[in-house]
C-alpha cells in the first residue's frame, strides 16, 4: 500500500509525539537527579530547555555529562542574549549534544553585568573560546577562566557589539592610510544622517522631504493632478 499524504502526516505527528514524550521523561529524570539545581524545564518544538541558576551551572552540566541516561558529552555552543529591560539583562545559553542517546538539550541562566558566571572549562574544555566570545560580544563575566580576554573584536575595541544599547555605527572606523602606510583608527564620521523609514505602509512616503523632492512641485499648475 502506497502511503498517502495524510498517512505521512500522521506518521510525522506520531514521531513528534514520541520525541516529545522521550524529552519529557528526560526532563523528569534530570530534575529528579539534581533537584533544585533545575529551576524549571520545558519541551517546545521538540526541544528540551532547562533553566538553572548562576551558582548551579557547573553542577547541572556535570550531571548532564556524567549521568548514563544523559551522557551529553559534547558542548556544541555557549551563546548570550541581551534583554536591557531586565535587572538580569543577560541570558547565557549552553547547547549540549549526546551522541549516545541522540538527544540535544539547552541550558539557560540569567545574569547581570557584574555577576560572574562560573567557568565550565573543567567540565567541557571547549568552553574556553565560547566563554571568551560571550565576554567579548556581551561583556558577560566568567569566574575561573584562565584567559578571559577578547577573541573576535580588534585590539583596543571599546564596548560589546551584541548588546542592544551598542550603537549601530560603533565608535571607531578603520581604514588604510596611504600617507602613514598603516591602518588608521579614527572616530566614526557619518557622511549623512540616518533616515527614518515607515514600514507600516509601502505606499506612503516618509514624513520628511528628501533632497530633490521640492522639484516635483515646480512648474505644476494648481489644477494639475500629477
Amino acid at each position: 500500500m502506497v502511503p498517502t499524504r495524510f498517512n505521512k502526516l500522521e506518521m510525522q505527528l506520531s514521531e513528534k509525539n514520541d520525541i516529545d514524550e522521550s524529552l519529557q521523561d528526560l526532563g523528569d529524570h534530570i530534575t529528579a537527579g539534581i533537584g533544585d539545581a533545575v529551576a524549571s524545564y520545558s519541551v517546545v518544538h521538540s526541544e528540551l530547555t532547562l533553566v538553572t541558576h548562576v551558582e548551579k551551572i557547573a553542577k547541572v552540566l556535570k550531571f548532564l555529562r556524567d549521568d548514563p541516561a544523559c551522557h551529553f558529552s559534547v558542548l556544541v555552543d555557549i551563546c548570550g542574549a541581551d534583554h536591557p529591560e531586565r535587572a538580569k539583562r543577560f541570558d547565557v545559553v549552553y547547547h549540549l549534544l549526546s551522541m549516545h542517546q541522540n538527544h540535544r538539550v539547552r541550558v539557560k541562566l540569567e545574569t547581570d553585568e557584574d555577576t560572574q558566571v562560573p567557568s565550565v572549562i573543567g567540565i567541557y574544555p571547549a568552553a574556553n573560546w565560547f566563554e571568551r566570545e560571550a565576554f567579548d560580544l556581551y561583556g558577560i563575566l566568567f569566574s575561573g577562566h584562565p584567559d578571559l580576554r577578547r577573541i573576535l573584536t580588534d585590539y583596543g575595541f571599546t564596548g560589546h557589539p551584541l548588546r542592544k544599547d551598542f550603537p549601530l555605527t560603533g565608535f571607531t572606523e578603520v581604514r588604510y592610510d596611504d600617507e602613514l602606510k598603516r591602518v588608521a583608527y579614527e572616530p566614526v564620521k557619518l557622511t549623512q544622517e540616518f533616515r527614518n523609514f515607515d514600514f507600516e505602509s509601502p505606499w506612503e512616503a516618509a514624513e520628511y522631504l528628501l533632497p530633490g523632492d521640492e522639484k516635483a512641485s515646480e512648474g505644476q499648475n494648481p489644477g494639475d493632478k500629477g
